[in-house]
């Protein structure tokens, strides 16, 4: 995913607040092509800054236009996101959805060029029109409580900002889970010191070990955790061995 290419594009938003607090979940998905289609005059820009905060710049860079069509008319596509479905409003893909089909005319990875992707959201209380929607290439849905459907504007930006961002980032977690030859050595660990207090026999090791490596291979230790575990069984031993010759 090239998030510089993504586009968020604001549809005659009425609350500078929301503006505001669109560009923070922007700058928190590291999106940073704001347009609004709208007049700058009309906007309490000091209301934005608000809520903006350090990402208020976002608002100040940002590029105004007299419709979705000419906001959006360097981008491959348009996204526009709505929770009514009809038949002028096409098939809605899941942010999920949207976010795999981003990547690829983003980063082109078909034709080698990426291209701009525009994410274009509704004015706060009617949302997109049918006439707005059809501006747009395709549309986009969040799925939301059917007793309580609406949205607030910088909810749903977030989110897609989010999908997109984290799509960026497929395959990657919070830490990095050891190999089966560093476990092997955990869990030798482990069993060498049950062995030591005679917790089994030799006789017992193997299935012992067994079962350690396959309840720790699920649990996908950090280098972190598989220390501390060492460090533990470590010192139980050396207490199990100590208390044992201290009562011989």
């Amino acid at each position: 995913m090239n998030l510089d290419n993504i586009v968020i594009v604001l549809d005659r938003p009425e609350e500078p607040r929301n503006i505001g607090a669109v560009c923070r979940a922007m700058a928190n998905s590291n999106i940073h092509t704001l347009r609004i289609v709208g007049r700058k005059e009309e906007i309490d820009v000091e209301k934005v800054h608000v809520l903006a905060i350090h990402a208020a710049y976002l608002f100040d860079n940002a590029e105004f236009y007299p419709s979705i069509t000419d906001a959006t008319a360097d981008c491959v596509c348009a996204a526009g996101t709505t929770r009514r479905r009809g038949k002028k409003r096409g098939k809605l893909l899941l942010p999920e959805e949207f976010s795999a089909t981003a990547d690829k005319i983003t980063t082109g990875k078909k034709s080698g060029q990426g291209g701009k992707v525009a994410v274009v959201f509704g004015n706060e209380r009617t949302g997109l029109d049918d006439n707005e929607i059809l501006e747009c290439t395709m549309g986009v849905t969040i799925p939301s409580s059917d007793e309580f459907g609406s949205m607030n504007l910088s909810h749903a930006v977030q989110i897609i900002c989010y999908t997109l961002f984290r799509h960026d980032g497929k395959g990657k977690t919070g830490y990095v889970p050891i190999d089966r030859k560093r476990l092997k050595e955990t869990v030798g660990n482990i069993t060498d010191n049950l062995q030591k207090i005679g917790f089994f026999k030799v006789t017992g090791r193997s299935d012992m070990e067994h079962f350690w490596r396959d309840i720790l291979s699920r649990a996908a230790l950090s280098e972190g955790e598989a220390q501390y575990l060492e460090k533990v069984f470590n010192k139980a031993s050396g207490l199990a061995q100590k208390n044992s010759g201290a009562t011989e």
